[in-house]
């Protein structure tokens, strides 16, 4: 029984090592709820396959299994999931023995103790796996990890499980000199193992705060850029009324030019058309829509799509956006627009068509947008694209922001891809 309760030990952690070390070094492709659901069950049969007490069955099967669970729950090659797979079991496999060979020469006195030796040979080989793997982990980064907010701690992190190795080595030290008696023995033990709790606990939580960290800087950047639109706008906004104030006094400034030519002063005249015509309030503006703010983001994309040589068309509904506060419907326009654009550059006759309309006999608002896409995108589990720049880690809050939106509206957000037309399709609904 106590072997059965110490191989379920092992196996849960081990377990736990190989989640933070994918997580710290890819991508995921599954929700964490998925993830976590096909490692409880390829470790449960890896657990059973272990009771047939075969070495080389026990080796193959954790190397499969690792395989499948990196190659399935992240964005890896098959090739890429093989190799770190097998630096994982070569790991483990070295850290037993060498933890092995280790008592054998300096304590063997505890090979003698079945309970406490297989305790301490067990909770020993598990944080030297461990320190070895993160240690590895953090090397895999390479440069990209000192980038980054916790990049130069981490390594101090690494004085824990060294720490608890020394701790280890004075246990074991102790227990060959002097004999553990009852209940001292079961109490060591108890330390023995929380101490390879502790380690894993300490690292999960640093790589949770890590991951927090990221996510809020990132949001931070994303809510500046927001906040710069929306005084870019307004600037855009102002320069809008000052033109309509010109035309208005357009009339003032023809009597104005009528009595410097009844004085034949034509160098005036020249000067004073020359003032007008460089104005900047005189600046060419289109009217897509009646909705200022939303006019001045849509002729700022529209010109972007003149210089990328993409057809923007648009049919914006009289009075369908007034109830949006402008920083949303900035974030939301931008950003759908700003995808949409870098979809559909580079693509021969490209176009985006954006229509927003009210949905008849309901308060529901609804916004489609069609743009050309040369390629099928890659979707996460909840339906949606995920970004094809390289450290996507860093892309696809333009999605968050919009999704934050839809649902502070109350509405639904839905997007698939065309084959047949090769266009992307994007459709959201908000409440009025």
């Amino acid at each position: 029984m106590e072997y059965i309760i110490l191989l379920i030990f092992s196996f849960f952690t081990e377990a736990v090592i190989l989640w933070q070390y994918a997580a710290s070094l890819f991508s995921p492709s599954h929700s964490g709820k998925k993830r976590l659901t096909l490692l409880s069950v390829l470790y449960v049969l890896l657990f059973f396959l272990s009771l047939l007490g075969q070495t080389w069955l026990n080796i193959i099967s954790f190397f499969v299994i690792n395989t499948v669970f990196l190659y399935i729950m992240f964005n890896l090659k098959l090739l890429l999931a093989l190799f770190h797979s097998a630096i994982l079991t070569a790991i483990m496999g070295i850290s037993e023995l060498a933890v092995l060979g280790m008592i054998s020469r300096f304590f063997p006195h505890f090979l003698l103790e079945a309970s406490v030796g297989l305790v301490f040979y067990t909770v020993f080989s598990k944080i030297t796996f461990f320190a070895v793997v993160y240690l590895l982990s953090w090397l895999f980064k390479g440069n990209k990890a000192a980038q980054e907010p916790y990049g130069h701690s981490e390594i101090l992190l690494m004085f824990i499980p060294l720490s608890s190795i020394l701790m280890m080595f004075t246990l074991l030290s102790i227990g060959e000199t002097t004999a553990y008696a009852p209940p001292v023995d079961f109490l060591v033990t108890i330390c023995a193992v929380f101490l390879l709790l502790v380690n894993l606990l300490v690292f999960g939580i640093n790589q949770y705060n890590a991951k927090r960290s990221q996510e809020y800087a990132d949001l931070q950047l994303l809510l500046q850029k927001e906040s710069d639109s929306v005084e870019y706008y307004e600037m855009m906004l102002a320069q809008n009324e000052n033109q309509s104030i010109l035309i208005h006094d357009i009339k003032k400034h023809l009597q104005s030019i009528r009595l410097l030519n009844e004085k034949n002063d034509s160098d005036k005249i020249n000067d004073y058309i020359q003032q007008l015509m460089e104005s900047s309030d005189l600046k060419e503006t289109t009217k897509l829509c009646d909705h200022e703010m939303l006019n001045s983001i849509l002729c700022r994309y529209q010109r972007h799509c003149n210089d990328k040589h993409i057809i923007f068309h648009t049919d914006i509904r009289s009075g369908t956006v007034q109830h949006i506060y402008p920083r949303d419907l900035t974030s939301l326009f931008c950003n759908l627009l700003e995808n949409a654009v870098e979809s559909a550059e580079n693509i021969p006759d490209s176009f985006i068509e954006l229509t927003v309309q009210k949905k008849e006999n309901s308060p529901f608002l609804i916004i489609i947008l069609i743009n050309s896409c040369q390629n099928t995108p890659v979707y996460n589990p909840e339906g949606l694209p995920i970004s094809r720049k390289s450290d996507n880690g860093r892309h696809g809050f333009g999605i968050k922001s919009i999704k934050k939106v839809v649902k502070q509206y109350h509405g639904n957000l839905q997007m698939y891809y065309d084959n047949d037309s090769g266009t992307f399709h994007t459709i959201l609904t908000l409440k009025q």
